[in-house]
């Protein structure tokens, strides 16, 4: 094929094509950055021609230059994409972990762009004229709506485990429930960010059922914390048997050198064991009932950035705040921002209208079948061969939480008689925006619990789109 290859047109013919001129001109590119990726291009096809693999034009045809000049908009595509990218989620899980988790509410965005395209008070105390601290932003709202003497925050809850773990325990023991060494995401291990730690894990109880005696029995001089790990992202059901936190913060006071701290995980500030919905603890209750230390995530419950929160005792917070690792574990600007927000909506009482995910988990089934009817309406208005039908359901929270509760929906089934689930459901994946759905049989499910009025018009013109383009 070597003959081929001596007919590919040489960079600088390429340079001095309308196409060419036509490229830079519509990506605002320089003649620098669009050389670059034209000789990127034809690189790869004189090795594809080389190596007898070339199946495209011959090079000495007009054909070819338009074959290398498609390969460079693609190549532009896939080198310069943004790698991030919007997705309408219509599986009904809310948390999904996948997708991001949480979403943050209107307001809270805008309170994170407004404080990234300026200037701000970070570390910088307004009234008294001199350095600040970045603990300060969130902690009042935190401990407003806990109860707790001070607060702090870092970028993840694993990370405030570490923390906790680290600066309070390293070198002496840890009682944990063997019924709580729980993995989390990621294959994280309780066990092995304790390992990591430095702290020593002193396993109690088995794996279904711990009693109080065996947390008294294994209290010692080397013990330093007793720790409950909230079980958010499964459940043992059964012959099973726990510790309560009113009885672990009870024996923890009973030695001066033991501290109680509680993993709550999801961390709820919001109760919606009121509405019937899962049995997850409020963080306020776990800290008024006796605990020293909490921590929880900022993405998963509470529908905030990902954070991980620790409040509780004044005295082990500051101890913490001057620890080492709370620099490697910081948050920045924009975190902070999106959470003191979030905070915010609860203090005013306004969690349910102005934070997607507690709006999502408390959607009544009524609304989500009007939204439903609606959605299904548009369909079928489209008169391009769409079918719907309208089926009670389940949706999931998701995000490791809540693993018991199925909150009651209503799925929209959507079928074509020339289109397969398993196509719809690719095309509307890889449309712009993705719109990622579910497939059960030969139908594509979409559960309306995680999509707002304006997604569900979105995704009424994409199915319009996909039969006009099949």
């Amino acid at each position: 094929m070597n003959h081929l290859a001596r007919h590919i047109p040489p960079i600088h013919e390429l340079q001095q094509t309308e196409q060419f001129r036509t490229f830079l001109q519509h990506h605002n590119l320089s003649w620098e950055k669009g050389t670059d990726l034209l000789k990127k291009v034809i690189s790869l096809c004189r090795t594809s021609i080389l190596n007898n693999e070339w199946e495209g034009p011959d090079p000495t045809s007009d054909q070819f230059v338009h074959e290398v000049f498609d390969r460079t908009e693609t190549m532009m595509h896939d080198s310069y994409s943004l790698s991030l990218s919007r997705i309408i989620n219509a599986t009904g899980t809310i948390l999904h972990t996948n997708l991001g988790r949480a979403r943050l509410g209107k307001e809270a965005m805008e309170h994170v762009i407004t404080t990234t395209c300026h200037y701000s008070n970070l570390e910088y105390d307004i009234e008294e004229g001199n350095r600040g601290s970045r603990h300060s932003h969130a902690e009042k709202f935190i401990c407003e709506l806990t109860g707790a003497e001070a607060a702090m925050v870092v970028n993840n809850n694993a990370a405030a485990v570490f923390l906790i773990l680290s600066a309070l325990s390293k070198d002496k023991e840890v009682i944990v429930s063997r019924g709580e060494l729980v993995e989390i995401g990621g294959s994280f291990r309780i066990s092995s960010i304790m390992e990591e730690s430095g702290a020593i894990l002193h396993e109690v109880g088995t794996t279904n059922k711990t009693h109080l005696r065996d947390y008294e029995e294994a209290v010692n001089e080397e013990t330093s914390l007793v720790m409950k790990v909230h079980q958010s992202n499964f459940i043992i059901k059964g012959f099973t048997s726990s510790v309560s936190t009113e009885e672990l913060a009870s024996l923890s006071k009973k030695h001066s050198h033991v501290l109680y701290y509680e993993d709550l995980g999801s961390g709820a500030l919001y109760d919606f064991r009121q509405l019937g919905i899962g049995h997850e603890p409020v963080v306020k209750t776990v800290l008024h009932t006796g605990a020293d230390l909490v921590s929880f995530s900022g993405d998963k419950l509470l529908g905030g950035p990902q954070a991980g929160i620790i409040a509780g005792r004044k005295q082990w917070i500051d101890h913490l705040k001057k620890h080492q690792l709370a620099r490697v574990l910081r948050v920045d600007k924009m975190t902070l921002a999106a959470l003191e927000m979030t905070l915010l909506h609860y203090i005013k009482g306004e969690e349910k209208e102005k934070n997607p995910t507690i709006e999502s988990i408390t959607r009544t089934k009524e609304d989500i079948l009007i939204q439903s009817k609606n959605f299904a309406g548009g369909i079928i208005a489209l008169q391009n061969g769409f079918t719907t039908i309208i089926t009670e359901g389940k949706s999931q929270v998701g995000g490791g939480t809540m693993p018991e509760v199925e909150l009651d929906t209503y799925i929209v089934s959507v079928s074509h008689p020339a289109l397969s689930s398993q196509d719809i459901h690719a095309k509307l994946r890889k449309g712009s925006p993705s719109i990622l759905t579910r497939i059960q049989e030969d139908a594509v499910l979409f559960d309306l619990r995680t999509v707002s009025q304006k997604e569900m018009t979105e995704i009424i013109h994409a199915l319009h789109n996909i039969q006009e383009t099949r």
